[in-house]
C-alpha cells in the first residue's frame, strides 16, 4: 500500500495543488495594484489623404505618441501589448476601428515612451466616409500576466478630424 509509486503520486498531487494555489494567489494580488496609466496622442501631419482607384478612402498620418504605462507593471506582469486605433462612425456601422500602430512592451523600463511614427497599418475606410470625419484615437493595452487572467483597458482621446478634401 505504501509503495514508491503511491508515495510519488501523493507528492506530485500535493506539489501541483500547492502550485495551483500559489498561482491563484498571485493572480488575485493584481487586483490590489494601483494603476493610473496616462497617454497623449497628437497628429503631427496628414501625409496622404486620397481616394483609391476602387473607391475607398485612405489616410496616412504621422503621430506623436507619449505614454506612461509603468503603473501597469506588477511583479506578475510578463509584458504589455499596446495599440492605437482610430475609431469613428459611418452610416453602416456604429463603430469602426482601424489599428494604426502597435508594440509589445517587455518590461517596466520601456513602459514610459514618446515616439513619432507614421501609421504602421493602412487607415482605409470601405467607402468614401472619411472626408470631414470626426474620429477618436484610442490607446488600448492588454496586460499579459505570468500567471492568471489577461486583462485589457483603454484611454479614449476624442476631438480629431480629417480634412473635407483629398490631398
Amino acid at each position: 500500500m505504501h509503495t514508491f509509486g503511491y508515495r510519488a503520486n501523493a507528492l506530485l498531487t500535493f506539489a501541483v495543488t500547492a502550485l495551483a494555489f500559489i498561482c491563484a494567489i498571485a493572480s488575485f494580488s493584481d487586483k490590489f495594484s494601483n494603476q493610473n496609466p496616462s497617454a497623449e496622442i497628437q497628429i503631427l501631419n496628414i501625409n496622404r489623404f486620397k481616394k483609391q482607384s476602387h473607391g475607398n478612402d485612405e489616410v496616412s498620418l504621422t503621430l506623436d505618441i507619449s505614454a506612461d504605462l509603468q503603473s501597469l507593471f506588477t511583479w506578475n506582469t510578463k509584458q504589455l501589448f499596446v495599440f492605437v486605433a482610430a475609431e469613428y462612425e459611418t452610416p453602416k456601422n456604429s463603430l469602426n476601428q482601424v489599428s494604426l500602430w502597435d508594440a509589445i512592451i517587455p518590461d517596466k523600463e520601456h513602459a514610459k515612451f514618446r515616439i513619432q511614427v507614421s501609421n504602421k497599418y493602412r487607415f482605409i475606410d470601405q467607402g468614401q466616409n472619411l472626408r470631414g470625419k470626426d474620429f477618436n484615437l484610442t490607446l488600448h493595452w492588454h496586460v499579459m500576466p505570468k500567471t492568471g487572467k489577461m486583462f485589457a483597458d483603454k484611454i479614449v482621446m476624442p476631438g480629431y478630424s480629417l480634412p473635407d478634401a483629398y490631398r
